[in-house]
């Protein structure tokens, strides 16, 4: 890879088409068009293939995963194969019985696979029962590191991962070249507007953060449209999309909105990391001697 190459990448907004085989399609009719505006990489978004089906808890859902080389990465390989392009997908996983993971796939131009990330931080929470499906990847294999592909080192991490530094910070230090977030994240519709626009720009401003942080470019891709809880308790999740591009000082490349389903393009430059560093020295700087607590659960 020169880092004078412009690159130029992609980010697929889409929302839940009702099944896996419509949704996939969709997916890749929209990966067809990346591929047509001359991307080089393209990411989707959390489980793109399926339903966020973690709004509630029921062992029958265990029946969607699939294993790391099923339908859905064998559908993308293919696509990457054959198109030329790194792919970013994401799967529910079936890793052995009774464990099963929130996976990101990393394809690179061929149908095999380049790497995986399995998800590290896991939300329990109100339409967000994660815990109940998924363990959390091992720090081992693949943890926090880089994916090493044609076109530069790709830090995948997934969704709640987003909020932590220390995740971003980790990837940065692997030599990640860009940080790159999956998403399902949206707004309970009965929350007040005012407290919608405040976890949305609460979204975009830590993941903007750690571009700052680590002069490293971000591409967070999020779903769109309105998902109903199977068992009507609540009102379902209103995803709110906004999925961004950004360069190493947080400044934005491209934005979708929230309703639209989209191809988001835009032209990273891959050379720009090592210029912020030599004026924005943080890494120079860090003083790696103080931070022992980093590793403690509370400092108290």
């Amino acid at each position: 890879m020169s880092d004078s190459t412009q690159l130029q990448v992609a980010a697929i907004q889409q929302a839940w088409h009702g099944s896996l085989a419509a949704t996939l399609d969709r997916t890749e009719r929209l990966i067809r068009d990346a591929a047509a505006q001359h991307a080089r990489l393209v990411c989707l978004q959390e489980l793109h293939a399926g339903p966020y089906f973690c709004q509630h808890q029921g062992a029958g859902v265990f029946d969607l995963a699939e294993a790391i080389d099923g339908p859905t990465a064998q559908r993308l390989g293919a696509l990457a194969a054959e198109l030329k392009l790194v792919i970013v997908g994401s799967i529910f996983e079936r890793r052995a019985k009774g464990v099963y993971h929130n996976t990101a796939l990393i394809f690179d131009g061929s149908a095999e696979l380049a790497g995986f990330y399995r998800k590290m931080h896991i939300p329990d929470d109100p339409g967000f029962y994660e815990k109940y499906y998924f363990t959390p990847g091992d720090a081992d294999e693949p943890g926090f590191h880089p994916i090493e592909t044609s076109i530069g080192k790709l830090g995948v991490l997934v969704c709640w991962d987003q909020w932590y530094p220390e995740a971003a910070r980790l990837m940065a230090l692997a030599d990640a070249d860009i940080l790159i977030y999956p998403t399902a994240i949206g707004w309970d519709p009965q929350e007040q507007a005012d407290e919608n626009e405040r976890q949305t720009d609460a979204w975009i401003t830590v993941q903007r953060g750690h571009a700052v942080a680590n002069n490293l470019p971000v591409i967070a891709i999020n779903r769109i449209g309105h998902e109903a809880d199977p068992t009507g308790v609540t009102d379902g999740i209103l995803f709110w999309g906004n999925s961004f591009i950004c360069g190493g000082q947080g400044e934005f490349l491209a934005q979708a909105d929230r309703t639209t389903e989209q191809v988001l393009m835009a032209s990273i430059d891959m050379g720009r990391t090592e210029q912020l560093r030599r004026i924005w020295p943080y890494f120079r700087d860090r003083r790696v001697d103080a931070y022992g607590d980093l590793t403690r659960r509370y400092r108290r």
